[in-house]
């Protein structure tokens, strides 16, 4: 008989199994896989994004989005770097308050490994749990290793994105067992793909990057819009602006780009209109890369044809400023996503309206809690997702009872 069971061996499983050994509770952790920590250790192009600075409520996506507040407060960027530094892990900041390691993701692995140690957890793995059942003082876990008692248990296993990682949908179909509502799961912060007969012309540019501010949404309620990166790819969009869209954006509606943020390219080609004899397409190649003028002028299919080949001085200034319109608001409508295998979150997940949110405990089954990615709470892009698993797992750690 255990105090608690843990389900999952990732961020938030080891970080709650950590603090709540650490409370003197008995635990066990549990995880199918064969290598720990998968996820994190290819996070951050193996340096391991392990949070950002910047986190807030505001950079998350959740059907019911004033849920994280409590957690996020309670355990904040600078609880786990007080754990990073007694380490003497080397981080370093990035990008708009990200926070990576100066060397490897194995560098937080054995910090969550070595936490865990410390708080005396029982360690199962690999191992297969195969039913979960609901008994009057806890649960019973049937696993490949024997049947396990729990008071507590706690589902840590993730969402479905990277599925060769062994992601699986398994922490969904237990709150479902327990009737639970679940918010429908879809992949985010995932490449956006469109038709491959559509985008043909433009996957000549595949590799191309360049700074946009992409956006989505009709109405100030649902409007949301990233000043990032984007790069083309031979099926789509994809790079940091579209990655942070992708969790906002609706199959069957446009997302619009601005391929030239902070300028004014209609004033700009007026201002250079008056006796200039050089084709449009040489003036904006000024601007942008050659090659997606030319490409972009050409197939965009919302200007006139070979307008690139007119001369500035000789285009009405109606014609420039529409020129300038749809640089500033090019629409695409995407065809659908790159799928888990290339997101790196899931989007949806159990309802937060079923769960405490100082606790993470489920209202309708006591000593039932979940937290991390298997939550309807998902971050951007930049560490936010594992300031999410780090402060779900310490919410519920420290609400655990002890025996």
């Amino acid at each position: 008989m255990f105090d608690v069971a843990i389900l999952g061996a990732g961020a938030a499983g080891m970080l709650a199994a950590s603090i709540a050994g650490q409370r003197g509770l008995r635990v066990v952790l549990i995880d199918h896989a064969e290598k720990l920590g998968e996820k994190i250790r290819i996070s951050g192009g193996g340096r391991c994004n392990f949070t950002n600075i910047h986190t807030s409520p505001a950079n998350f996506v959740s059907e019911n989005p004033h849920f994280c507040r409590s957690a996020l407060t309670a355990y904040t960027p600078n609880d786990f770097l007080e754990l990073v530094r007694s380490y003497r892990i080397g981080y370093h900041e990035k990008h708009k308050g990200q926070l990576f390691c100066d060397d490897s993701s194995e560098s937080i692995i054995q910090l969550l490994r070595q936490e865990c140690v410390k708080g005396q957890v029982s360690w199962r793995m690999p191992c297969r749990v195969e039913t979960i059942e609901h008994i009057d003082n806890g649960f019973l876990l049937h696993t490949s290793q024997g049947t396990l008692s729990a008071m507590q248990l706690v589902m840590a296993t993730g969402g479905m994105a990277i599925p060769q990682l062994g992601s699986t949908d398994f922490s969904l179909r237990i709150a479902r067992q327990f009737g639970l509502k679940v918010i429908e799961p879809r992949p985010a912060l995932v490449p956006l793909t469109f038709d491959a007969q559509q985008w043909r012309p433009f996957s000549a540019l595949s590799g191309l990057a360049l700074e946009v501010e992409v956006s989505t949404g009709e109405n100030k309620k649902n409007h949301q819009a990233f000043l990032e990166d984007l790069l083309f790819t031979h099926r789509g969009l994809s790079g940091p602006g579209i990655l942070q869209i992708s969790s906002y954006w609706t199959p069957g509606t446009p997302i619009r780009l601005n391929l030239a943020p902070g300028q004014d390219i209609a004033e700009q080609l007026l201002t250079l209109k008056p006796g200039n004899k050089q084709l449009l397409v040489n003036v904006l190649a000024t601007l942008w890369p050659r090659r997606l003028v030319e490409q972009w002028l050409h197939e965009a299919q919302v200007l006139p044809p070979e307008i690139g080949q007119q001369r500035l001085a000789d285009m009405p200034d109606k014609l420039i400023r529409q020129v300038g319109q749809v640089i500033h608001a090019w629409e695409l409508s995407p065809s659908g996503t790159a799928g888990y295998k290339k997101a790196e979150v899931m989007r949806g997940g159990v309802d937060t309206r079923e769960l405490n949110q100082k606790s993470m405990e489920t209202k309708k089954v006591p000593g039932l809690y979940f937290i991390g990615e298997a939550v309807d709470i998902t971050g951007w892009l930049g560490g936010y997702n594992f300031q999410w698993a780090w402060a779900s797992a310490a919410a519920c750690a420290r609400a655990l009872r002890t025996a």
